[in-house]
């Protein structure tokens, strides 16, 4: 068993042949291939949720539902807002059969506000994570949030996951990217995603480092104003990545470590995208049971989502 660096840190060229894909308004990301191997997670869930709705992509969520279930080794709840009738009944019953989940799994009804009425579902019954459909619309290569989608990520007190194309026969999250921020929470949710991407023989999971101008500009206002923390240097920073995922211990699945660097965080976001990833994973830790809110590189997630995000709480 062992976890070592394959490849050292390397700048990252804008039109080298053969160099790597810098999306624009990044520049110069670092990389750093990590090679380590057998590492086991508990599974933190024990309850999975999915928000149902009988549109026509409503056997397509619950399928990815079911997804994580098994990933986890979870319990399955479905959550419908609205009445319990003879209709409803079957719908839930016919597609519970036809994915082959148990006939007893609980669904929970609730009326009023989508969004409010999930809220409450979730928060009675302590609810690991939920599962949802993501999108409202898309315009041109931009996929946006819908209203309950959004709400989930800001407010739920669980983790979410949001698929944005659900299939009835999940694809696997083959490529998947993590944003760190060097927490303990974070370098938990690590440990997470890693039993995630092992369980989907993940080709690549890249663990970045958003850098924005702004967040440039707070350090250096810090420095001037007294503080005795200096101001990290580029490598600095890409070592500080490094440590990070390699304190997550050994695991079969192949990292990449990268510093995003750009104007804004949407640089991260054009990253997402040049890797064609499958699912982005953000973790956000929860403050004396006060939700923390989306920090500004990574706050566009609540209105345009790039592929499947995971909200780790």
């Amino acid at each position: 068993m062992k976890s070592g660096l394959v490849g050292r840190a390397r700048r990252a060229r804008r039109g080298r042949p053969g160099g790597p894909f810098l999306p624009p308004g990044c520049r110069n990301p670092q990389k750093v291939e990590i090679d380590s191997r057998c590492m086991t997670v508990p599974s933190p869930y024990r309850t999975v949720a999915v928000a149902s709705t009988f549109s026509p992509r409503f056997k397509h969520v619950l399928a990815e539902a079911k997804r994580i279930r098994d990933r986890f080794s979870a319990d399955l709840h479905l959550i419908y807002v609205g009445d319990r009738n003879e209709e409803t009944s079957k719908k839930f019953n016919d597609a519970l059969a036809q994915l082959q989940l148990p006939a007893d799994s609980p669904i929970h009804y609730e009326n009023g506000d989508p969004a409010q009425a999930i809220l409450r579902v979730l928060d009675r019954h302590k609810i690991d994570v939920v599962v949802a459909g993501a999108l409202e619309k898309e315009v041109v290569l931009h996929p946006f949030l819908g209203n309950v989608a959004r709400r989930l990520v800001r407010d739920a007190a669980c983790a979410v996951m949001l698929f944005t194309h659900p299939e009835s026969k999940p694809k696997p999250l083959r490529q998947i990217v993590f944003v760190a921020d060097h927490s303990e929470h974070a370098l938990s949710a690590l440990r997470r995603t890693l039993g995630l991407a092992s369980a989907e023989s993940c080709e690549r999971l890249y663990v970045i480092r958003i850098i924005t101008a702004f967040d440039k500009a707070r350090a250096s206002i810090r420095v001037e104003a007294g503080d005795s923390t200096k101001s990290e240097t580029r490598d600095e920073e890409e070592d500080a990545l490094e440590r990070f995922v390699l304190s997550a211990g050994a695991t079969a699945v192949p990292i990449e470590a990268r510093c995003i660097r750009g104007n804004t965080g949407l640089a991260a976001s054009d990253f997402v995208q040049s890797v064609k990833a499958d699912l982005l994973v953000v973790p956000m830790q929860k403050n004396d049971d006060a939700i923390q809110q989306l920090p500004s590189n990574i706050a566009w997630i609540s209105d345009v989502i790039p592929c499947n995000l995971w909200v780790i709480r």
